[in-house]
């Protein structure tokens, strides 16, 4: 749950885990479509949090990677935020609001998701809820309590999900944003990641402070300002930190040319989470920390 100008929302997705080799067909559901799924959406939500019924239900109808809704300033559900503020029928009591594509088959902007970041096996589907400040904050503390074990999606709210996006999904799940960024977090320490998760962390619940990566083998890097600044090292430079040991050419560059791809591959997912990042020349006698200072 995050507070906003406009008052504390539940932030959540809907979880789609593909067979391996599935890719949607469709990037966003039609409106019909979108306000089926909706429905049976807030009707599994309100039978763990009845309290549900309560609030106004708000979903973007389209499938994002997991790295779009972990994003500085949660800009995925800040779209929904202020397509909420404008959705006609506020004060005439709780709403069902769902966003699809359009007339046309054209998809918004806002629900446009990051062409460079498809073909992943994990899709999420973003919502929220909004309304009174104590019944959000009732039921953002009962689902961030209950969906991470409990929240499977009922069978015919799955079985809509795969016909309308035209996908086989093994499962369809609910998920807070905090769930999502425990389980992320989990996949990167397992997929050799796990240093630049708290980088990643920072820059999504602390984004005015700073944090540096500055544990080699690892890349050295700083956040701070809402971007992060990578140490580019020269030749000599990068041994004399990472290779004094070393003793043939072939190695050394063997070794170098690993660190370079592992900096693209930093780069690549901080870029993914919407973090900038600008690559710093280190020649070889300067402090490459204080570099990344200036």
């Amino acid at each position: 749950m995050t507070r906003s100008p406009t008052g504390p929302v539940v932030m959540g997705v809907m979880a789609l885990e593909l067979m391996a080799g599935s890719t949607p067909r469709n990037a966003a559901l039609t409106a019909a479509e979108a306000s089926a799924l909706a429905e049976k959406l807030g009707r599994d939500l309100a039978s763990l949090a009845p309290q549900v019924r309560d609030l106004d239900l708000v979903m973007a109808a389209a499938h994002f990677d997991p790295a779009e809704a972990l994003r500085p300033g949660w800009s995925l559900h800040q779209r929904l935020r202020e397509l909420h503020q404008r959705a006609p029928g506020r004060g005439e009591g709780p709403r069902v609001i769902a966003f699809g594509a359009d007339e046309t088959g054209d998809i918004p902007l806002p629900l446009q998701a990051d062409e460079g970041l498809r073909g992943g096996l994990l899709r999420v589907v973003p919502f929220l809820l909004a309304g009174d400040d104590h019944t959000v904050d009732a039921v953002g503390e009962r689902l961030e309590s209950v969906l991470l074990e409990t929240g499977m999606a009922q069978p015919d709210t799955a079985l809509l999900a795969q016909t309308a996006f035209g996908a086989q999904i093994e499962h369809a799940r609910y998920m807070t944003l905090h769930d999502l960024a425990a389980m992320t977090a989990m996949q990167y320490e397992h997929g050799g990641l796990g240093a630049l998760w708290p980088v990643i962390e920072t820059a999504l619940v602390a984004p005015a402070e700073e944090h540096w990566l500055d544990a080699p083998p690892e890349p050295l890097l700083r956040y701070a300002n809402g971007e992060v600044h990578v140490a580019l090292f020269e030749p000599m430079a990068w041994r004399a930190r990472y290779a004094p040991q070393e003793a043939t050419d072939e190695r050394l560059e063997r070794a170098y040319q690993h660190f370079q791809a592992r900096q693209q591959q930093i780069a690549a997912v901080l870029e993914a989470h919407g973090i900038p990042v600008t690559f710093a020349h280190c020649p070889g006698k300067t402090d490459a920390r204080e570099t990344l200072q200036s």
